[in-house]
Parts: structure tokens; sequence; C-alpha cells
């Protein structure tokens, strides 16, 4: 048997361009991205509109989504089922789905039928029928997905964790999706307002990616979209500001509910686990010193080896796993750091979390921790883009966040040249622990002694009813 001296080291990156892109406008306004990627014949057309979840008044909370999901429910020209079966005479699948910032319908093709793909596209985007039946049943699926999030202890200490996070005038305080309270108000007719007032291709950018020899995209384009109009254009997104809201530009509320660390514990009697979530709020996605916070964040709980993971994981066992990290949008996103662990070590797993966020901003980068974060980072980021939707999505993001042309292209040589200084000027800026929210989700009467006893700050405890503990976390 052959003993191996030594353990094997990784290699080095291999080189790697992200494919070039080229744009067009339609003469109706529609910006048009190409991307030819040769031998994936699988092609992928994703229709973008810079508005979403976030541009909505808070009594429609959660209309983007439901007209997302209810617009490939029927057009004018098909019902659903009719819909399905002209989609899959082509080979190809559509969705629409919307988030935070951002709306897009997308069809994945064969190559060869892409202009009847985006025919069936151009169909969707623009003749929906909104059928009042099937809006009902979505919304009522929606309302059920509600009451099990409360339910499970994982989607509890999310929701609660924003809802204390943000202030009571932001968007952000709230699921993408909505409320029960919001939801339940929602109809047909405010999908099918929603739609007159976003759907306008002066303010919509398509995105075409794949093997595309012997096609012309934008002749293909201009075929299919080139002669829409907006169906409302006094209220269209091309007359609205910054994230669709009429009139001037509109600053996103993405302000904290305040900048004092505090504990909000979220009794669940019966639980055998704690889940943690302990953070502040954090960024939006176009910063200067993007490439130093994302190597900051895989150092601290990104990677597998991060700090977080070596601390609460490998060297106290409290935990399967924790993590960290920043939820870039166009406004400031929440950066959290996350665990589970059993109730009885929930308050030293939250002192040791603490003291790894502080530990962030003064303790000196080590040489191989800055190594292991840029190799990663430079390492899997062509592993991303091996399909058409893949590289399509990543040119979606340079258009929701406004990024430059060169923003991918440049991502590889920054990332390598980020200094253990910068990491730590990013932490420095970046990580707030003496303003972070502690959000405890568990059997309170098991740590709420030992909570007091840490002075971690000021405590709040919700008492709700519970069936019993859904799992373990």
């Amino acid at each position: 048997m052959t003993l191996i001296a030594e353990r094997p080291a990784p290699g080095r990156p291999r080189p790697y361009a992200f494919p070039r892109f080229v744009r067009h406008r339609l003469d109706n306004g529609l910006e048009l991205l190409v991307v030819d990627l040769p031998q994936r014949e699988l092609v992928s057309a994703s229709l973008i509109i810079r508005s979403g979840a976030v541009d909505e008044p808070d009594d429609q909370a959660g209309l983007t989504v439901l007209m997302s999901r209810g617009l490939t429910e029927g057009t004018q020209r098909h019902d659903a089922i009719e819909l399905i079966e002209a989609t899959e005479r082509l080979g190809a699948s559509i969705h629409a789905e919307s988030g935070w910032d951002a709306f897009s319908v997308n069809v994945d093709v064969p190559a060869g039928r892409l202009g009847p793909a985006l025919e069936l596209l151009a169909e969707v985007t623009s003749e929906p029928t909104f059928p009042d039946e099937e809006i009902e049943r979505l919304r009522d699926e929606r309302l059920n997905d509600l009451l099990q999030a409360r339910a499970d202890p994982r989607r509890r200490a999310e929701e609660a964790y924003i809802e204390t996070l943000y202030a009571s005038s932001s968007p952000y305080r709230r699921p993408s999706g909505g409320t029960a309270g919001t939801v339940e108000r929602l109809d047909a007719d405010a999908c099918r307002g929603l739609h007159r007032r976003l759907f306008d291709p002066a303010a919509m950018t398509l995105i075409v990616g794949g093997d595309l020899s012997g096609l012309d995209p934008v002749a293909l384009a201009s075929e299919h979209l080139g002669s829409w109009t907006a169906t409302d254009p006094a209220a269209s997104a091309s007359s609205l500001g910054e994230g669709g809201r009429q009139g001037k530009v509109e600053r996103i509320d993405d302000s904290a509910a305040s900048t004092q660390r505090r504990v909000r514990v979220i009794d669940r009697p019966g639980s055998v686990q704690t889940e943690i979530r302990v953070g502040h709020v954090g960024l939006p996605r176009k910063i200067d010193d993007f490439h130093a916070l994302s190597v900051m964040g895989a150092i601290l709980g990104g990677l597998f080896d991060s700090r977080l993971n070596r601390k609460l994981r490998e060297e106290k066992g409290y935990t399967y796993g924790a993590s960290a990290g920043y939820e870039l949008r166009r406004g400031r996103g929440p950066f959290a750091a996350r665990a589970a662990v059993n109730t009885e070590v929930t308050v030293p797993a939250v002192v040791d979390l603490v003291a790894e966020l502080e530990g962030m901003r003064t303790r000196p980068i080590a040489e191989d921790e800055l190594a292991a974060g840029r190799d990663f980072l430079v390492g899997v980021f062509p592993l991303r883009f091996e399909t058409s939707g893949a590289v399509v999505s990543a040119l979606a993001g340079l258009v929701i966040h406004d990024l430059p042309d060169d923003e991918l292209t440049r991502y590889r040589p920054a990332i390598a040249a980020v200094t253990a200084d910068d990491v730590l000027a990013a932490a420095r800026s970046h990580v707030r622990p003496d303003e972070a929210a502690i959000v405890l989700v568990g059997a309170a009467d098991g740590f709420l002694p030992a909570l007091e006893s840490a002075g971690l700050g000021p405590i709040t405890v919700d008492r709700e009813p519970t069936t019993g503990d859904p799992g373990a976390a």
C-alpha cells in the first residue's frame, strides 16, 4: 500500500474570460443584450424590468410576486393548459419570477426554435389575462405558505429577524411575497393594474444567450417584440422614477429600526434547538469596495473553514454549521450571521458569535485566510457560468444594479488583488456588532436566565402559541 506523505495542495485557477456581449436598442426602446455561447444549444432569453417588491406600496405588499406567478396562467390567445402545450411543443420552458429588485420573464429553448419561443414570450408578457379563479388559487397558496412559515423555526427566525432589523417605514421589514394582512386583499384586478403600469418595452431589457450560430437575435427580437408599446403610457415604467415610482426619483427606504444592540426572543416551548440570527442593515450591491467585502465575507462566514464555522462547529461543537453574509440589493439589504444550536448552549453560542464579529474588525487577517478566501472566489467563478441561463442571469445583474459592462470581466483580477489591509478595512466599515439585532427562536425558558446575565443588550420576549417543535433546525 502506497502512503501519501503530504496532503495534495489546490491547483492554480485556470484562465477564464467572461463571454463578450453586445448591446442593441429596438425602435420601441427595448434594450437588447446578446451573448453568443458556442456549443450551448439551449438558448436562454430573459425579459427584465427593474422594479420589484421594494417598489410596492405597503397596502399591496406581495402583489409583484402574485402577478409574476399569474402571468403564465393564460393569455388572450391561450388558456393555462394551452400555454403549457404550446411551450412543450417547442421543447421549451417559460416562467416569470420577481424579487426585491426586479421582475423577469424567462424562456429556455433549443436554439433552432428561438423565434417561436420569443413569440410566445411576447404573448405571455403583453397579453396576460390573469383569470380571477387562478389568481384566487395562487393567493390562497401564498396565504397557506405564510401559515406554514410560522410553524417552521428557520423561516420564523428569518421573518422575525428582518422585522426587527428594519424601521416600520421600510419595505424590507417584511417578506418580498407580502404578509397575510396584505396578500388577502390582492386580486386579479390588482395584478392587471400592476401589469399596465410596469410593462413598457422602453423600460425593459431582453437578454439572449446561447449558441446563436446562424441566428439573428436582433431581427428575431424586432419581429416578435419590436412593435410592442406600453399598455398605459401615462403610467408606464419609462415615465417613472427609479424603481418604477411615479414622478421624481425616490430613494429606497432601507433605514434601520435601531442602531443599538438589542435581543429579541421568539418563544417556542418544547423546541430542542434555537435558531440564531445576528446582524444589522447591510449594503447595496453598487459599492466601491465590493471585492474586498466579498473576500471578507468568505473569511468570516462564507467558507466551510470560515472563522464562524471554525469557532462554533469545529472548536465548540455547538452546531452543524454557521455562516454569515450580505444580501446586496438596490437598497441596503440585510447582513446576517446564522446558526442553529441546542437550547442549552444558546447563550454561549451567541456570545462566541458576537465575539467573532468583533474579532473580524480587530484581528489581523492571516495569509492562509486571505489566500483561501481569494482562491475560493476566483476558482468557483467560472463554475457559475456553465449554462446559458447562468450567463444571462449574471448579465441581468448588471442591468438591475446599473453596473458597468466590464464588471464581470474584471471580477477575478479584482478579487485576486484584494489585500489583507483591504479586508480589514471592509470589516471595520461594514461589520458593526454594537448595532446588531440578535434574534433567537427557541424554548426561551431554557436560556433566558443565562441570556439576561450575558449583558448582550435589552431583551424582549414574544411568547407565541405553538403546536410543538416541527423538528430540529
